[in-house]
């Protein structure tokens, strides 16, 4: 490797995808974490982490206005 090559990057796992997808949910990402995704991340892991992270906050909807309408 010559010195003024940069280190080769890694490609993110599935777990580093769902947590870019939680925090996206919030809407708080430090600017470098963004960057280091948008190099990183694979778009088919980031899609099926997504479409997971509705599946459950719909879930979890779901289930507060079953609690709210039972009582």
């Amino acid at each position: 490797m010559e010195p003024n090559e940069p280190a080769p990057r890694r490609k993110a796992s599935f777990w580093s995808s769902m947590k870019a997808v939680f925090w996206s949910f919030f809407g708080v990402r430090k600017r470098r974490d963004y960057e280091d995704d948008a190099v990183n991340l694979n778009p088919f892991h980031v899609i099926i982490a997504a479409l997971l992270g509705l599946a459950i906050f719909i879930g979890v909807l779901l289930f507060l206005v079953k609690m709210a309408v039972a009582q």
